[in-house]
């Protein structure tokens, strides 16, 4: 488990993280694992993507996820996050 994604999604703080070769800022909701391994549901505020999508809801891989730094910036839970995220087998830290 990565420590610091759980400190993320407790302390509701922004991530700065590298996936899939774009900078992007997310507001992690939800750490777990999936089938494949472990995963990060999050609120992508900024940066870029391989969809185009520059904000949105994202389930990234951790293990793709490559320089990774916590925020000072707090968030609001999004109103339509729903807690006990159905694509998650475990679930290590949610909002």
């Amino acid at each position: 488990m990565n420590q610091l994604i759980i400190d993320a999604v407790n302390g509701r703080k922004c991530l700065e993280l590298r996936y899939h070769g774009y900078s992007r800022i997310v507001e992690p909701h939800a750490y777990g694992r999936d089938k494949d391994g472990e995963v990060l549901r999050c609120y992508q505020t900024s940066g870029g993507s391989v969809s185009g999508e520059r904000a949105g809801w994202k389930l990234l891989k951790v293990r793709e996820i490559f320089s990774l730094h916590l925020l000072k910036d707090i968030f609001l839970i999004r109103k339509e996050y729903k807690k006990g995220d159905k694509a998650m087998e475990r679930i290590f830290a949610q909002l």
